[in-house]
């Protein structure tokens, strides 16, 4: 069945792959750079690696048969004094040219619905849209389609490799947790006190590693595979949050235009108490995006079949009660 590595294997699409692999049959090499993810099994080797760092590329990615690359920087809040371009773009090239000097069979890469132009909001985006590359586009979505465009180099030099774009990503077994965890988590405890009026296009971790599977064994080498849900309003998502956990849902749902006005002193709040912004102004930028986004060529090609969010809302509060995470209500 060929030895699978996955790049970013700690991160929330990363822990579901690998579960999956595993569930598979298959043997994993699993690339942490900071910390080990939440999986310890026998058919696991845990290796560190950097996307930066070449030859720790070269010796993680050695007898590999299939590499997804998940290792990348999410952010909301710039380019991070240039880290967020590093790992998105320069990561990309590296973990390309290794993958190519080991003569992989297959190279899956994760990129993001943030690497298509959003506007004009009131058309279909689907794969034939512009990427985002110009200077007025955020630096991670710049970063995504530049990663795009430096891996077709490597396609170019006959790299069999296929691109995959989910959109809002949320999901149970989800350990640091992501950003999105936290936020269900913080409207359980009641640490939330508002929210905004945009909304996301949110799609289920555990559908977006299905369609990674088949993409594998059937996707089309250089092609790019939207992978979308269901769009919904942060208002939509934390009345599912309160159906099925019974805390009430914060009361104030605060206009978009305030929202955006507020949101530079939002940041500096939360980084003098030490949080994770949550409403940065690219985030807000977020929420206003395209809420017609195709999946129409990943249902035909990867039997991509997203399941409703109130069931993933479900199942995230259901595996955060498995790991104690819900002990304490404030």
């Amino acid at each position: 069945m060929g030895l699978k590595v996955v790049t970013g294997a700690s991160g929330h699409i990363g822990a579901n792959l690998v579960a999956a692999l595993l569930a598979a049959g298959h043997q994993v090499r699993a690339l942490f750079h900071r910390r080990k993810g939440l999986l310890e099994h026998d058919d696991i080797e845990w290796v560190r690696g950097d996307v930066l760092d070449l030859d720790s590329l070269r010796l993680a990615f050695a007898g590999a048969d299939t590499i997804f690359h998940l290792a990348a920087l999410i952010s909301i809040e710039g380019d991070q004094g240039g880290t967020v371009t590093k790992v998105n773009v320069d990561g990309v090239g590296n973990v390309a040219q290794a993958a190519l000097e080991s003569g992989v069979g297959r190279f899956i890469h994760f990129s993001s619905i943030h690497a298509f132009k959003q506007q004009p909001v009131d058309e279909v985006l689907d794969e034939n849209r512009a990427r985002a590359h110009e200077s007025h586009h955020n630096a991670y979505d710049r970063s995504k389609a530049a990663g795009e465009k430096m891996l077709r180099t490597f396609i170019e030099k006959g790299l069999d490799a296929l691109i995959l774009h989910p959109t809002g990503v949320i999901g149970p077994f989800d350990g640091e947790p992501s950003r999105m965890g936290q936020c269900f988590l913080d409207l359980y405890h009641r640490k939330l006190p508002g929210l905004v009026d945009g909304g996301f296009d949110w799609v289920d971790v555990r559908d977006v590693v299905a369609a990674a599977l088949v993409a594998e064994e059937r996707g089309r080498s250089g092609e790019n595979y939207l992978l979308s849900g269901h769009w919904h309003s942060m208002l939509e998502l934390a009345q599912m949050a309160q159906e099925v956990t019974g805390v009430k849902r914060p009361g104030l749902v605060t206009p978009m235009w305030l929202a955006r006005a507020w949101a530079p002193f939002q940041m500096t709040f939360d980084r003098m108490r030490g949080a994770r912004p949550l409403y940065t102004t690219e985030a807000l930028e977020a929420l206003r995006g395209n809420r017609q986004v195709s999946n129409v060529k990943a249902k035909e090609e990867l039997e991509f079949d997203p399941r409703p969010i109130r069931e993933s809302v479900a199942d995230i509060y259901a595996w955060f009660e498995k790991e104690g995470k819900l002990k304490t209500k404030v």
